[in-house]
């Protein structure tokens, strides 16, 4: 969220752009207490399949009581919506509480049902990261609207027309980096997965063809990168080509470990499932860095 709000103000550095570090700062902090609310919440629903899964990491029952649980679930979330509910006010929109509301609810009904679904809960937790960027997004879009007539001598009424493009790439990368995650942590959850009745792809259709399907995901980066550069051909022939290389430095990063996973389980499958999790991670990582790395250039 901080890289997209140092890429917003620092790109759209010639013109006036609305920001309240302050308000800012709140909305990641609400983000960060959903987020923990619903990793609680997960836990609690998920105390047998993790006695297997992951017991060296078991926190709920083993070191947390699991109504301390609960409370400190809605706790955080309470505390999320009221600062939700604080700059709704301040910026008169409705679309903050929505988002808020939302984002608790679905992580609640996620842990409690639809986890146990194919393929729902994991694009609903892929959506949850992709609406990560766009919240911070959906901060600047409302701090900078102007209700009132507009006068060119008076900048409170000047609406910005700040350039998002960046964003909303790096919505659908966290959305598609985060499904294949979800489908390869299934399949090493299989075992207590079956306990707590979960139907994943894994389970449905095997773990071959799941990792085929993480496959198809992590090769629609390659895909778009290069469609990018066929759409934005004349403007790269304008461009010198260190130039060119230096925005391009992210893309092929995250590229080579994508195309370094799909290699690696064509060749060892299912063996190395740990290693194709920490590579996707890095890619996650290197995807979220690119926002201040494009920005200081």
């Amino acid at each position: 969220m901080y890289g997209v709000h140092y890429y917003i103000t620092t790109v759209n550095y010639y013109q006036k752009v609305d920001d309240h570090p302050i308000d800012f700062f709140l909305l990641v902090f609400s983000t960060v207490l959903i987020a923990a609310g619903g990793n609680i919440i997960n836990d609690y629903f998920d105390v047998r399949a993790d006695r297997i899964n992951k017991p060296e990491k078991l926190i709920i029952s083993k070191h947390i009581k699991r109504r301390w649980a609960i409370l400190t679930h809605w706790s955080f979330n309470g505390v999320a919506f009221c600062i939700a509910i604080y700059l709704s006010i301040r910026y008169e929109t409705l679309w903050l509480v929505f988002i808020h509301l939302l984002s608790i609810n679905v992580l609640w009904f996620y842990s409690m049902l639809f986890k146990r679904k194919v393929l729902i809960g994991n694009l609903m937790v892929a959506g949850l990261t992709g609406l990560v960027p766009l919240l911070a997004m959906v901060y600047f879009k409302v701090s900078n609207w102007h209700y009132l007539a507009f006068s060119e001598f008076d900048p409170t009424t000047w609406t910005a027309e700040i350039d998002y493009g960046m964003i909303y790439f790096l919505a659908a990368f966290a959305f598609i980096q985060n499904l294949a995650r979800e489908v390869i942590k299934d399949i090493q959850d299989i075992k207590g997965d079956e306990l707590i009745y979960v139907k994943s792809l894994p389970m449905v259709i095997g773990e071959w063809k799941s990792l085929q399907f993480v496959c198809a995901l992590l090769l629609l980066l390659p895909l778009f990168f290069i469609v990018l550069i066929i759409a934005k051909f004349k403007t790269i022939l304008n461009l010198e080509f260190d130039h060119f290389l230096l925005i391009s430095i992210p893309f092929l990063m995250t590229t080579f470990l994508n195309v370094l996973v799909v290699v690696l389980i064509y060749k060892k499958k299912a063996e190395k499932l740990k290693v194709y999790d920490l590579l996707i991670k890095l890619s996650m990582l290197i995807g979220v860095l690119s926002s201040f790395y494009l920005a200081s250039i």
